[in-house]
């Protein structure tokens, strides 16, 4: 039982991973285009 647990958490850490590294893919590419468009905070 404590195998399923754990899969359970690990399957949860790589999701909560996989989402932060693509929300910050996605600000990244933001504000490269804000760069581009002469927006330069």
């Amino acid at each position: 039982m404590q195998r399923v647990w754990l899969k359970r958490t690990l399957w949860m850490m790589v999701l909560w991973g996989g989402s932060v590294l693509a929300l910050a893919a996605v600000s990244m590419g933001f504000r490269l285009l804000m760069t581009a468009a002469g927006l330069k905070a």
